[in-house]
């Protein structure tokens, strides 16, 4: 079957060729009955009232339409229509084809269509991608002699929307404003969900001081709250609660949408104070939290770490008679889990079974993520096998065994990492990119290169492609087996495999080169960072720094120290420590020791903050990785180093630095 349609010109258009529709129709669905026969006007009712009531599967539909256009005289246009406008509500897919289809049908056999049954094919059109015939439908109601329509209009405006074609959308609002043609409420409705689903929320206030003073009704509560929950989506919460101020004094009350997005807004900044106060607004106004609130104070909170102000919030909607959901529940599971509060994640898991909420994949993978950070691997391995034996009917995903397979790397345990790697291929569950570089970082921490080689290969061989974090694990790896030439030629094929060095690369670049004592090219590397879109971090520089003062080159360590500081950033603990030993150091020059000081008395609190670790990391003895404990020794064994206007004094016994002149 050929669909056509008349354009504005009046050409034909082909546009979809169909094959004849073939149903199956239920046999319990009453075809025309004698007493339908008897009485048409009675069927007509019937499908009126099931056109109201909605259908769920499209045969039903498909077979009304054939006994309605077996009826002579055939029924009115009005009647097809009723009957495709509710065609096209089926959920979840709306069958528009179909719809498509027939309306073609009807036109073939001579049925003229109205204003409404063209809008209706024009949703359709939309509904397929296809706005372009959407538009030619305007054309065609012009040719029937039907004046532009704003519900028709507004199909289009939502079509070019959703086709992410937001810039003809708006130059199409603009040319019916000046065509005289009236936006309706809903028309602006679908303008602002189209402004702020893209981020343009200058475009959304504009458009809303423009309704204000040219349209003949003013933007209700729906149009408020959907800029602002835009506002607070992208953090510009003074926007938001200026425009939350004034639609209060233009008296349109907000409701649990609108707090709940300032809400949002606030938490997303870390304005704790101000959530409650908006919670505690709401109750005042006799607007009811609603699970969404709770749920998003709940998260924000876990996600600041305040877990037991979380738990308040979730038993003050328990108390207030609102129900958690799953969500809810995860959302405080992962809470405790990001704690290491193990024992509390259990007991709530327990409260949620009561409430007769059932596990899903998210609450076991948040488990299995608390024990593996939590270094109790053996009892995540115990959850998975749950899973896989209590006929949960919960089929762990690459997520879940991921996180497992990463800590039992971590754990030095790749015998059972491997074991587990195999079982979830047999399981139908393919491992991603993410699940083979915690392979490659398990393999080359342990200095095991030829198996790490011989995953990437089976890797690319399962067609997942390497991404930028595969190659930092690599060069790190190669990196830390000593194998430094090596590192270097993988970081030189990048460029030719279309990847990017991100800040990672170029930070583990860096202390590569400074290992071969190149420090020269590390600095380039340190210059190249900005020039390539990638700005140094805090590790960059301290990285760098360590580098030169193991190589005892103090000149350019303190070069580096300089544009550190002036970048805003700081240095770390370990370089801390190795610029307080330089203070004792007879190789260092008394110029050299007075700019130390120097950043010492302007970083005075970021300094004693790092004695105090560095005095900590002493107290443990020797069996703290990674200290220096000779030059720890040295350090607190000299109590003081002067020059002659500051004197830094390093107290062993309360750990800080004081400056006296």
């Amino acid at each position: 079957m050929v669909i056509k349609m008349v354009t504005a010109s009046g050409n034909l258009l082909r546009l979809f060729s169909f094959q004849s529709l073939r149903i199956n129709y239920p046999r319990h669905f009453a075809i025309l009955t004698p007493r339908f026969k008897d009485d048409p006007q009675l069927f007509l009712n019937s499908v009126r009232e099931q056109c109201r009531l909605g259908f769920t599967k499209v045969d039903i539909p498909v077979s009304i339409f054939h006994q309605l256009n077996s009826l002579r005289p055939r029924p009115s246009i009005i009647v097809f229509t009723q009957l495709f406008n509710a065609m096209s509500k089926i959920k979840p897919n709306p069958p528009f084809y179909t719809v498509i289809t027939l309306f073609n049908q009807l036109e073939v056999a001579g049925l003229r269509p109205d204003m409404h049954s063209v809008g209706i094919l024009a949703k359709c059109y939309c509904g397929l991608g296809r706005v372009d015939f959407a538009f030619s439908l305007l054309g065609k109601n012009l040719k029937l002699g039907y004046a532009p329509d704003i519900i028709i209009i507004t199909t289009l405006l939502n079509g070019l929307i959703d086709s992410d074609k937001l810039r003809q959308a708006v130059r199409l609002l603009d040319k019916i404003v000046k065509l005289n043609i009236h936006p309706s409420l809903v028309t602006y409705g679908s303008m602002f969900r189209g402004l702020c689903r893209s981020g343009d929320n200058a475009g959304a206030l504009r458009l809303l001081q423009n309704m204000e003073s040219k349209a003949p009704f003013k933007p209700g509560l729906v149009i408020y709250s959907t800029i602002i929950d835009s506002l607070c989506k992208d953090q510009l919460l003074p926007q938001a609660l200026s425009l939350f101020k004034e639609m209060k004094a233009k008296t349109i009350l907000p409701d649990v949408v609108t707090y709940t997005s300032l809400i949002r807004g606030v938490c997303s900044l870390g304005y704790w104070d101000h959530a409650k106060q908006l919670l505690t607004e709401m109750l005042d106004n006799n607007i009811a939290p609603n699970i969404q609130t709770y749920s998003t104070l709940v998260d924000s909170y876990c996600k600041e770490g305040n877990v037991v102000e979380a738990r308040a919030i979730f038993e003050s909607m328990t108390k207030r008679g609102v129900h958690p959901n799953i969500i809810t529940y995860n959302t405080l599971l992962d809470g405790y889990c990001l704690r290491g509060e193990m024992e509390e994640a259990e007991k709530l898991l327990d409260i949620m079974v009561k409430d007769g909420l059932m596990p899903n994949i998210v609450t076991f993978s948040t488990l299995i993520n608390g024990y593996c950070k939590s270094k109790k691997v053996d009892k995540a391995l115990e959850m998975l096998e749950d899973m896989h034996l209590k006929g949960t009917r919960i089929n762990p995903n690459v997520y879940t065994y991921c996180t497992i397979i990463d800590a039992l790397c971590k754990d030095k345990r790749l015998q059972f990492a491997i074991k587990l790697f195999k079982d979830m291929q047999d399981r139908s569950v393919a491992p991603d990119v993410v699940t083979y570089n915690a392979l490659l970082d398990g393999f080359l921490r342990n200095a095991q290169v030829d198996e790490a080689i011989s995953i990437r290969k089976e890797m690319e061989n399962n067609g997942v492609a390497p991404d930028i974090t595969t190659y930092n694990t690599i060069i790190n790896g190669l990196c830390e087996a000593g194998q430094l030439v090596e590192a270097v030629e993988v970081f030189s094929t990048l460029v030719a495999k279309r990847l990017h060095p991100n800040v990672t690369t170029y930070n583990i670049m860096i202390k590569v080169l400074c290992r071969q004592g190149l420090l020269g090219d590390a600095t380039k590397i340190l210059k190249d960072m900005a020039d390539n879109g990638c700005s140094p971090n805090e590790r960059s520089y301290n990285t760098i720094i360590k580098g030169c003062l193991n190589a005892n080159d103090i000149g350019m360590a303190l070069d580096h120290l300089h544009t550190m500081t002036s970048q805003g950033f700081a240095a770390d603990v370990d370089t801390t420590s190795l610029f307080l030993c330089l203070l004792t150091s007879p190789n260092v020059t008394d110029t050299d020791k007075a700019l130390l000081q120097k950043y010492f008395l302007e970083n005075k609190e970021g300094v004693n903050k790092h004695i105090t670790e560095l005095h900590s990391r002493l107290e443990c003895g020797p069996k703290v990785v990674g200290v220096d404990h000779k030059k720890l020794t040295l350090l607190y064994s000299h109590r003081a180093a002067a020059t002659t206007t500051t004197t830094v004094k390093i107290n062993k016994t309360n750990c800080e630095v004081s400056t006296n002149f």
